[in-house]
Order: C-alpha cells, then sequence, then structure tokens
C-alpha cells in the first residue's frame, strides 16, 4: 500500500483525494454560511410581516371601537327621542282618561261629540 502511495498514480490519487476533500470542506463551509444568511433575513423579513400584521390588526380593533361608539352614540341618541316620544304619549293618554272621566256623557251608550274628539286624538 505504501508502495502505491510513492508511485507517481498514488501521489497523484492521494493529492485529488486531498483536493477532492478541501472542495467538499469548502463547498460546505459556503452552504452552511449561505443557509445561516439566508435564515437570518427571512426571520427578518417574517418578523416585519408580523410587526405588519399587529399594526394592521391594531388599526382594524380602533377603528372597528369608533364605529361602535358611533352606533352606540346613535342609538342613545334615538333611544332618548324615543323616551320623549313615549313620555309625550303617556301624557296625551292621562290627559284623554282624565277629559274622559269628567265627560257628564260618559254613562251614555251612545258617544257624544267631545268622545268622538277624543277618539280621534288617538288616531
Amino acid at each position: 500500500m505504501i508502495a502505491f502511495l510513492l508511485s507517481p498514480v498514488g501521489r497523484w490519487l492521494a493529492g485529488a483525494l486531498a483536493a477532492l476533500a478541501l472542495l467538499l470542506a469548502a463547498y460546505a463551509y459556503v452552504d452552511h454560511n449561505g443557509y445561516a444568511r439566508a435564515e437570518v433575513y427571512y426571520k427578518g423579513v417574517i418578523a416585519a410581516e408580523h410587526a405588519a400584521a399587529v399594526t394592521a390588526r391594531d388599526a382594524e380593533v380602533e377603528r372597528q371601537a369608533a364605529r361602535q361608539n358611533e352606533s352606540k352614540a346613535r342609538e342613545a341618541a334615538r333611544i332618548a327621542d324615543m323616551q320623549a316620544e313615549a313620555d309625550q304619549l303617556a301624557k296625551q293618554i292621562e290627559e284623554l282618561q282624565r277629559e274622559a272621566s269628567e265627560d257628564p256623557d260618559a254613562g251614555r251608550t251612545a258617544i257624544g261629540a267631545p268622545s268622538v274628539q277624543r277618539i280621534n286624538k288617538v288616531r
């Protein structure tokens, strides 16, 4: 075996194997560095996309909260209007009941002119 390595073919083969081993080592080093650089790059890209998604989510939450607050304000105004209308109707009903109780013809079987006027107010 030693005689083969000392021959010109053996030395050439040993040199070729050493060169191949050196090339493989260089390729592995460069390949590893390439993956490491790509990893750093894409981690940065993913972090930027994540930050953009968080910003977009926060903006959407704020937008929805603003719309909900606007809707609640409109609803409160409408409820206040309905409450005022209900109070007005309650007062009108009380007034009509008072007028009906004061009507001297309240016990009659026929409807008199004041009763017709009270009925027309309800419509």
